[in-house]
């Protein structure tokens, strides 16, 4: 009887927590009664429900538009207005770009000519693999950049595999398939689609449907060939280093740039919202504090993974040319085949490069700070023009511009049902959560209740105080989504700077980046398992990888912030855009 009662329960469990939760808050309500615990009461219940993902995250995100009218904290109309903001404008702008990437395979065109710069040498061919994800990522959602590297990596993967089994150069795989010739391909016993991923709003892209033709269906992966007996340990760890060195690369390179990550694009409307004056975050600025934290960290956890997977000879650095052995001539002969198998660049290709050239630009010219951007023609509405406008004007091109010639039956070069299956709406609709959450801190006073009761804070070093929260929140994205550990944290750690007098980018910044470092589970991202879905790496492979690259991480973070991001940002003086919080010194 017991034991069927704890099966009973278990399989409620989300139930049981779902009723649960709200009991156990209900002395907010009942005995505080404040407008203050009121706000908390909604901020614990979706924080507990965010972690536990008991209903679906963009549901969850909901809340505010239900409690926030009935606590009389927030009008109804005032809490819809927090669901759509400039975020949206640009997430949709981007995800437009990032659609006509895949569907034309320009990302298969940027991969293998990065892949080729580096070499086929395994420790050069997993530097290149882990550039081209990276690069990818800065402007395309992590999951996606995955998805579009991965089928080339099994590919080089089989080729090396086979090559060390056949004792030769191995049989030519033109077409690049991930199967074995008899095409078995054989569900993993725990797929994607069955495995808790926390992470799977922020990058709601792992099930683009906009798939070449090697690439595994959501859901199923390879069966590696039967290599793995007779592979040498060699070879095995290669596959290991390659595959989470892909995994990893992709939340390194989103870093980089506002649109690369949805952490990276909440904190940028976090700051629009609350700090309106502030115009310290825009793509330039960002992109000059947070691309030499990705490069560091690249190259550090490419040699750390050499290091963990291979072994500690380094001599590759420099050694150039010479004999290419068995495996790296296989490795190259798949390289070069697929590359001349995209032939030259199409139209389509060409123009949505170009577009992708000019958005980049526009966003770094837009107000660079040391010169007068190209802002300035419109002197009299400067402000009113973002990056999203110029992220949605370029992105409604491809619903408009043909994208064959005038032979042909006229078609855009992205429709929108190709558009919705890469939009993520579930993150739309967390972020939107998130908003409405952070001004109803502010309207309940919850905010600056929070302050004070993190005012002792204050007497830590700041390094320190940055360096805890880092550490607490890398620890928590591992087992949450990122955009939802972000959304929780900003209206927490705002208030902190503002109570201990310092700029509230100093912690938030570094906070933000932190967020993306979810290396350790393969449930932590959707990158980390569709990686491991693939079957090369085990649980322990990416966890002790995890480890040391989030010690790397944060480190870089950390130097960033306190070496060249203090004269980029200000962070050693309190800015004019925050208000100077009274502190009751008084309460208890």
């Amino acid at each position: 009887m017991l034991r069927r009662l704890r099966r009973t329960l278990w399989s409620y469990r989300s139930v049981v927590l779902i009723v649960v939760t709200p009991l156990l808050l209900l002395p907010l309500l009942l005995v505080v009664g404040t407008k203050e615990a009121e706000c908390a009461f909604v901020l614990l219940l979706m924080a507990t429900f965010w972690v536990t993902e008991v209903i679906p995250l963009s549901m969850t995100a909901m809340l505010p538009a239900i409690l926030f009218p009935l606590f009389g904290i927030m009008s109804s109309s005032d809490v819809a207005k927090e669901y759509f903001k400039d975020f949206h404008f640009l997430l949709v702008g981007v995800i437009c770009l990032a659609t006509s990437i895949e569907k034309w395979g320009l990302h298969r065109r940027i991969a293998l000519r990065l892949v080729t710069l580096v070499g086929v040498n395994p420790a050069w061919l997993i530097l290149g693999f882990m550039s081209g994800c990276a690069f990818l990522s800065m402007w395309v959602q992590n999951t996606s950049a995955v998805t579009m590297v991965m089928p080339i990596v099994e590919a080089v993967l089989q080729q090396i595999l086979k090559a060390n089994e056949r004792g030769s150069v191995g049989e030519d795989n033109p077409n690049l398939q991930l199967d074995d010739a008899d095409g078995h391909v054989e569900e993993k016993k725990e797929t994607l689609s069955e495995q808790k991923l926390p992470d799977v709003p922020e990058e709601t892209l792992t099930d683009v449907r906009i798939q070449t033709a090697s690439q595994p269906a959501a859901g199923e992966v390879q069966k590696p060939l039967n290599t793995e007996k007779s592979a040498s340990k060699q070879d095995r760890m290669i596959c290991k280093a390659m595959c989470i060195g892909v995994a990893y690369s992709s939340s390194i390179g989103g870093i980089s740039t506002l649109p690369g990550t949805s952490p990276n694009l909440i904190f940028s409307e976090y700051i629009n919202q609350v700090y309106p004056d502030c115009d310290h975050i825009n793509f330039g600025n960002w992109l000059l504090l947070c691309l030499p934290v990705s490069i560091i960290m690249l190259l550090l956890t490419w040699m750390w993974l050499y290091w963990l997977f291979i072994g500690s000879d380094f001599k590759f650095l420099c050694r150039c040319g010479g004999e290419q052995s068995e495996k790296e001539a296989a490795a190259r002969k798949v390289i070069e085949e697929e590359y001349r198998s995209l032939g030259p660049m199409s139209c389509q290709e060409i123009f949505t490069a170009l577009v992708f050239v000019v958005m980049v630009l526009l966003w770094l010219t837009r107000s660079p700070g040391f010169m007068p951007g190209w802002i300035s023609l419109f002197p009299d509405h400067s402000d009113f023009v973002t990056e999203a406008t110029v992220a949605l004007l370029l992105g409604l091109l491809f619903f408009i511009v043909p994208a064959h010639g005038p032979s042909r039956k006229y078609e855009s070069m992205i429709s929108w049902e190709e558009f919705s299956v890469s939009m993520p709406w579930k993150v739309a609709l967390l972020v939107g959560g998130g908003f409405a959450l952070a001004e109803g801190t502010e309207k309940s006073g919850l905010s600056n209740w929070v302050a004070d009761l993190l005012t002792p804070l204050g007497d830590l070093p700041v390094l320190a105080t940055i360096t805890i929260t880092c550490l607490i929140v890398t620890t928590i994205t591992e087992v949450t989504s990122n955009a939802a550990t972000i959304t929780i944290f900003l209206p927490i750690l705002s208030p902190l700077a503002e109570a201990i007098q310092v700029n509230p980018l100093y912690i938030l910044i570094p906070t933000t980046l932190c967020t993306s470092f979810s290396f350790l589970l393969p449930v932590s991202n959707p990158p980390n398992a569709v990686v491991f879905a693939y079957g090369h790496i085990s649980i322990m492979d990416m966890v002790k990888a995890g480890l040391g690259t989030n010690v790397i991480g944060v480190l870089a973070v950390l130097l960033a912030v306190a070496t060249w991001g203090v004269p980029l940002f200000s962070l050693d003086t309190y800015p004019e855009w925050a208000p100077l919080l009274v502190v009751n010194s008084t309460a208890p």
